[in-house]
């Protein structure tokens, strides 16, 4: 892969992104920004954090299929990479079916993306697809630099890499508050799980898959899954919880901090000196 991602990255959607977070994230210490949600096609939040930086990569995380032109796409990505050479990585995926009317074979919309990607000259080494089933990772090893699990645990970790096997990138997402209050810290982690994940027959069929029942995805989350989702406690804690996807076989941990008042730098900030 052309982009170093370095261990411990940050996630979060493009609304809580611009060139001074960027700027600071990278005094923290992070490796990598993932723009979070779907961002456009023509890549220009991207752009905008990498011109504010000079080391750190920037990722998407992902653009969706549905909604960006892969034609589109494969111009904005040479533009961004031609001015910011190694230091990007075009994170793809298909979104889910409740979010798109047209919603058709996930898995053929897939591959005629990525076919689309090849056209426009996107080298598979500079994108990753996101995936959560074996048979969509086995795809993101012989299409793409690797797989972008998001919403997962280090079981699904330990899986994904024997799917992979050994070379793929790994880069999973794990949401954390920052609170040593466990009542406090649920009330924060679990509306950002329920909404819309739990609704969301992929996401549901993947926890189903890693053990989780119909009593844990009911109601917001039982205690116990928004824990495991939502990593609490006093940062060094929650640096055990996302590093065990390293031990797990993630090459690559995109935190994303969730708070009361909807501003993540704290946070970030409070694990700089554990993780980064």
């Amino acid at each position: 892969m052309t982009a170093n991602l370095g261990e411990i990255g940050i996630w979060q959607r493009a609304n809580s992104l611009d060139a001074a977070v960027a700027a600071e994230v990278e005094r923290l210490g992070y490796g990598t920004i993932w723009i979070g949600g779907s961002p456009p096609a023509d890549l220009a939040l991207a752009e905008e954090l990498l011109d504010a930086t000079s080391t750190i990569t920037v990722a998407t995380g992902i653009v969706n299929m549905w909604t960006a032109d892969a034609a589109t796409v494969a111009r904005s990505y040479h533009r961004v990479a031609e001015r910011h050479p190694g230091r990007f990585l075009l994170g793809v995926g298909i979104g889910h079916p409740e979010a798109i009317r047209e919603y058709r074979k996930p898995y053929d919309t897939i591959v005629a993306y990525l076919d689309a990607l090849d056209e426009g000259g996107v080298p598979v080494e500079d994108r990753m697809l996101a995936a959560l089933g074996p048979k969509v990772l086995a795809l993101s090893a012989e299409r793409t630099a690797g797989a972008h699990p998001y919403l997962t645990t280090p079981e699904h970790t330990r899986e994904a890499r024997e799917i992979l096997g050994e070379g793929p990138l790994l880069a999973p997402e794990h949401k954390v508050v920052v609170e040593t209050d466990p009542a406090r810290a649920r009330r924060i982690a679990r509306p950002a799980i329920r909404t819309p994940y739990l609704g969301l027959v992929n996401y549901r069929r993947n926890l189903r898959r890693l053990g989780w029942t119909e009593d844990d995805l009911a109601d917001g989350g039982s205690d116990r899954l928004v824990d495991a989702l939502g990593l609490h406690g006093e940062p060094q804690d929650i640096a055990a919880g996302v590093r065990a996807h390293l031990t797990a076989g993630a090459d690559h941990v995109c935190v994303q901090v969730l708070s009361a008042d909807g501003d993540p730098l704290p946070g970030y900030r409070a694990l700089a000196e554990v993780l980064c």
